[in-house]
């Protein structure tokens, strides 16, 4: 205990001496205090950069594996489970089913391949153009930069490790889409495989082909019971073997889509509600913490891109230009209003998307 004592007076005496060594420096260069941390802070807020990149690659490797395992299990032992009892609602399982696993796979490809979108010197022709310090870019309104991706991103969400990629101007509606299609096919999984779960997990049987053959002990020493016995204890391994699998398979696949669902559909909701408010999930931060500054003075904090809850997911899906609910329930590429240099004041939206719609 002596030892622990010596030691914890010691650091104390360290931690000490290099506070206030920290704070004289901090007080003698003219630095703020924040400002200071940041540079201590630097080299590890590179270093997580660094391998945020490289675990993001895994990120979509891992989503690829996990979901082509749901996949493959679903149709090994889900089809075949309700084919034996219901055979129409099969087909209807299977064509509504499939639906979802195409906009999962489409919504998740584009939100990957698809680039968020960069300012470019075509920026300058728009007003309200400022130069980023971290990169000497152009930065317009609603940009911002990256620290993983090191550029900076028009109409920056956030950067996602899962799709690694940034969530930005042009892929937001494939990020969210995929979240709403991933959540509405979990759900789908977990409510047509529960039946499936409660047969084969809480009520499985012990022995699924029967009792042992007990042979007459007259027989015990006859070549031909003696050849079926084997084959028979050969056959029920390999029913046990598959037995097994399906059990583990079903147990995997249950806390998979059951994670899944919580996350996703939590997540869906916060950044469903991020749209309607007619901000990003940066934008949301920054929005409250203006409009607590500016209460604590008596004023009110009016978000110019706020064009409404209708306006804003209007705008946000794209429908535009003869666009509809079509472009929402099946794939589409379709691109998003404007360029991402310029956004409009809610006084002057509605003039904006008249010319779309033109």
């Amino acid at each position: 205990m002596s030892i622990l004592r010596m030691i914890k007076a010691k650091f104390k005496k360290f931690w000490y001496q290099f506070k206030n060594y920290f704070l004289n420096y901090v007080y003698t260069q003219n630095e703020t205090y924040e400002h200071m941390c940041d540079l201590l802070l630097e080299p590890l807020f590179k270093i997580v950069d660094k391998y945020t990149s490289i675990f993001g690659k895994i990120m979509v490797v891992l989503v690829i594996i996990l979901t082509t395992f749901v996949v493959i299990v679903a149709y090994w032992i889900g089809v075949p489970y309700w084919w034996n009892n219901n055979k129409v609602l099969t087909v209807f399982l299977l064509i509504f089913g499939n639906w979802l696993l195409i906009n999962v796979i489409f919504h998740y490809y584009m939100g990957v391949t698809t680039p968020p979108g960069f300012p470019t010197p075509n920026s300058l022709i728009y007003n309200d153009v400022i130069i980023c310090k971290k990169c000497d870019s152009l930065k317009p309104p609603r940009t911002h930069h990256c620290s993983i991706c090191n550029k900076c991103i028009l109409k920056m969400d956030h950067h996602c490790p899962w799709i690694n990629n940034c969530v930005g101007f042009y892929n937001h509606r494939y990020f969210f889409l995929y979240m709403v299609y991933m959540t509405l096919g979990s759900l789908f999984l977990i409510t047509f495989g529960a039946d499936i779960v409660f047969t084969e997990v809480f009520y499985r049987e012990e022995d699924p082909v029967g009792h042992p053959i007990t042979a007459n002990t007259s027989l015990q020493n006859t070549d031909w019971v003696l050849t079926f016995q084997d084959e028979y204890e050969n056959q029920n391994f390999d029913i046990d073997h598959v037995a097994e699998w399906r059990f583990w398979c079903i147990m995997v696949i249950t806390f998979i889509t059951c994670g899944v669902f919580i996350a996703l559909a939590i997540l869906t909701m916060w950044h469903g509600l991020l749209i309607s408010y007619g901000e990003t999930s940066i934008e949301g931060h920054i929005n409250k913490f203006e409009t607590e500054r500016l209460s604590a003075i008596n004023f009110e904090y009016v978000n110019v891109y706020d064009y409404g809850m209708k306006m804003n997911w209007i705008i946000f899906l794209g429908l535009h230009s003869g666009r509809n609910w079509r472009h929402i329930v099946f794939p589409s590429t379709h691109k998003p209003i404007g360029n991402g240099f310029i956004w409009p004041t809610k006084n002057d939206i509605f003039e904006v998307f008249y010319h779309y719609k033109q």
